[in-house]
């Protein structure tokens, strides 16, 4: 049996916006390391959601709104997957 028509829609929005997700946040790690917030960088490393903090008060702020956007597609894809 072929599963639901949504389903396929959902596994490319969970693939894409996961994809998103991490490269946006190693995006925002070199951008803090770059500007020589080390322990920044490394506390965003250890804590994933300080990276959009982080990034804001370093001045990325479309990095940080572009994280956030891509966690929130990703949650509500693994919601709508479940």
């Amino acid at each position: 049996m072929i599963g639901v028509p949504h389903d396929g829609a959902v596994t490319i929005a969970l693939i894409g916006s996961f994809s998103a997700l991490v490269t946006l946040h190693v995006a925002i790690l070199f951008g803090l390391a770059r500007r020589r917030h080390f322990a920044r960088a490394a506390a965003s490393v250890l804590l994933l959601p300080l990276a959009p903090v982080s990034s804001w008060r370093a001045g990325m702020r479309a990095r940080a709104i572009a994280w956030t956007i891509a966690a929130l597609a990703y949650a509500v894809s693994v919601w709508l997957s479940g």
